[in-house]
């Protein structure tokens, strides 16, 4: 049976996620960011107002009907479109003009209004015309209305700060948005390349020995009456060439298996790049088994993030390198290191190595950088010849 509690917060989670679309990843800030309606309530504190005489009522009435009127035009924003949350900005500044002479904590809802100007779509300049036209708006009627200089000073910085504050938020959730895009563009334009590059191969292998089979099987048709010796050296002849043929061509369908961990390198490059981050690495040709090679992929993957995220680092550098008996992938950094290494993905990094029969090592120094190194162990036959791909000091990211 399940706790009260637990119920309790499943149904205000379902609330919030009806009020604010999970998508947005917001999580409960929208409906915190409700607290600063307090200010609105301000005056009531005001020793000459606090008997809840006609002065009290006098703004009471109208505040709580602006509220009644701003909260369904505050979660439309959330969720409607870019017109519909131009209109509930402009809807919810009008409101805070509208209560101004009765409130003089109306500037709260102006400042609700700056919020949301700053997730407008478009470019800065437009934001900031709606943005100085809202301000100019208030410092205007607050003028009318005959209030202390320092009320429109201080909505006006206040605005400027919220303004500030969410435009940066809306560019980063931007950026992420549209790295995150690129991530997946790299991956499939990696995957298409090593496709048309397997297809060729395959083209090339396949139409020479194919006509040779061909060849080889009607000389033999033609000698198996005159010459049966000579009939059955063509066909072991055959049988000879379409093995080859065969191996040829599970050797070549082999590279498709590495795309992922070359797409996983492209897309660590595009990530580090975006945060200044130098990237150098040195890889060989090898060909891996599917497992092997998806537990490599993966771990780039995290280690690259957690560099990202956690290293502050200048620069990262990736090893691959290989023996007949084992793979062996080096991710270093020059970032604040830690005497004691977090977690962060590092768990799950470990159990998938371990679960290949090999070992993960993670050496971390404060300040002097992270060096994760992952050995695993390979298949009997499965290192090939290995050729240097890439040279540190040509596939620097971000290098001048």
């Amino acid at each position: 049976m399940k706790h009260p509690s637990s119920s309790l917060l499943a149904s205000l989670t379902r609330l919030r996620d009806r009020l604010v679309p999970e998508a947005l990843g917001l999580g409960w800030m929208p409906i915190f960011l409700l607290g600063y309606l307090v200010f609105l309530f301000v005056p009531v504190l005001v020793p000459s107002n606090a008997d809840w005489g006609e002065g009290v009522r006098w703004y009471l009435w109208p505040t709580l009907a602006s509220i009644a009127v701003f909260l369904p035009m505050y979660f439309l924003a959330y969720r409607g479109s870019a017109l519909t949350r131009v209109l509930c900005a402009l809807g919810i500044a009008a409101l805070g003009y509208g209560l101004m002479p009765f409130n003089a904590f109306s500037n709260t809802y102006v400042i609700y209004a700056a919020a949301f100007v700053a997730l407008l779509p478009g470019s800065m300049w437009i934001r900031l015309e709606v943005f100085a036209v809202l301000i100019i708006a208030y410092c205007g009627m607050a003028a009318w209305l005959g209030f202390p200089v320092f009320v429109p000073v201080v909505t006006a910085i206040v605005s400027v700060a919220v303004f500030t504050g969410n435009y940066f938020q809306s560019e980063t959730v931007r950026k992420r948005a549209e790295l995150k895009l690129s991530h997946e563009e790299v991956r499939r334009l990696a995957a298409l390349a090593e496709r048309e590059r397997i297809g060729r191969d395959l083209h090339d292998l396949l139409g020479h020995t194919l006509s040779l089979v061909a060849l080889k099987s009607d000389l033999a048709g033609r000698l198996i009456d005159r010459d049966p010796q000579a009939a059955r050296n063509e066909i072991t002849e055959v049988s000879r060439v379409a093995r080859d043929a065969l191996a040829q061509v599970r050797r070549a369908v082999t590279g498709i298996r590495a795309a992922g961990l070359a797409a996983e390198l492209a897309s660590a490059r595009l990530l580090l790049e975006s945060d200044g981050v130098t990237l150098r690495y040195e890889a060989q040709e090898v060909a891996l088994p599917a497992d092997l090679e998806t537990v490599l992929a993966l771990s780039l993957r995290e280690a690259v993030t957690n560099i990202q995220r956690h290293a502050r680092a200048s620069l990262a550098e990736v090893v691959l390198a290989s023996t007949p008996e084992h793979v062996t992938l080096r991710i270093r950094d020059n970032g604040v290191g830690s005497a004691a290494v977090p977690g962060n993905g590092l768990s799950g990094m470990r159990e998938r190595v371990e679960s290949r029969g090999g070992r993960l090592r993670v050496d971390s120094t404060l300040r002097q950088g992270t060096c994760v190194e992952i050995v695993l162990p390979l298949p009997s036959g499965d290192a090939g010849s290995l050729e240097p791909q890439a040279t540190s000091a040509e596939t620097g990211v971000g290098a001048t």
